[in-house]
């Protein structure tokens, strides 16, 4: 393939699984995953010391969620009572063996496909451009605020895109 990337490929009947292990991608997702979870630390931390009740404690823990939803997994958490009255507390810790077995996914893929005969990586590159495609169109839609809408009528992509929704400017 390239340096830092090893494939291997088991073809099955109809199908092709290619197992692809990326050094970059594996140093990229350990550095978001690092900073995710040192923010959240962080944030927890805070929250701790904030003298709340437990149903605005726990409105700012959801909100926490909300915003660091992968190092959230990781993260063992035991909430406050919601009917308890006045300050609320609570505890967190990291998940030692959820890391574990997070560290050991990150830049490693498994690939199924009906492409059979092809190159290893040009199937890597195919999944490559996907991904980048799929974040593109995610973007354009938190751009153009769209929702979720089946599109396999004509009529249906032109109304969405073209909806009334859209300013002025856009038409």
């Amino acid at each position: 393939m390239r340096p830092g990337v090893e494939v291997k490929v088991l073809p099955q009947e109809n199908e092709l699984y290619v197992f692809a292990q990326s050094q970059d991608r594996l140093n990229k997702e350990r550095a978001m995953r690092r900073r995710q979870l040192k923010t959240l630390w962080r944030r927890l931390g805070q929250l701790q010391q904030m003298k709340l009740t437990a149903r605005e404690l726990l409105l700012k823990l959801g909100e926490a969620k909300g915003r660091y939803r992968a190092a959230w997994r990781l993260m063992d958490i035991q909430f406050p009572d919601p009917r308890t009255k006045g300050i609320a507390s609570f505890s967190f810790a990291l998940n030692r063996q959820k890391l574990r077995i997070i560290r050991r996914r990150e830049g490693r893929y498994l690939l199924r496909t009906n492409l059979l005969g092809r190159d290893p990586a040009q199937l890597w590159q195919f999944y490559i451009q996907l991904v980048e495609i799929e974040a593109a169109f995610k973007n354009l839609k938190d751009d153009l605020a769209l929702r979720p809408i089946f599109h396999q009528l004509e009529r249906r992509i032109e109304a969405h895109i073209l909806s009334p929704s859209w300013p002025t400017a856009c038409r």
